[in-house]
């Protein structure tokens, strides 16, 4: 069984930041045609909400590039849009 790259991508932030609470959408579908998009629907365009202890007294910024540095060889291999949101 394959695991989906959203999967991947929340065991990866679980195992980084030890989020209290989080989510890995994959919109790569709404996004069809649209820069990026590969094609297929799927594995290009992720929205991640996200709570963490680490995010405690940083700027905006700080904690998304957190969330970017943790996910950097998901975007290298192909993920091409990135929707954080900050609990």
């Amino acid at each position: 069984m394959t695991t989906s790259l959203a999967d991947q991508m929340a065991q990866r932030l679980r195992d980084v930041l030890h989020p209290d609470q989080l989510e890995v959408i994959d919109e790569s579908g709404q996004h069809a045609g649209h820069a990026g998009a590969n094609g297929t629907g799927a594995g290009t365009h992720f929205r991640v909400r996200i709570a963490c202890a680490q995010f405690g007294g940083r700027s905006r910024v700080a904690r998304h590039r957190l969330v970017y540095d943790a996910l950097q060889d998901f975007i290298e291999r192909g993920v091409h849009a990135l929707a954080i949101e900050v609990l």
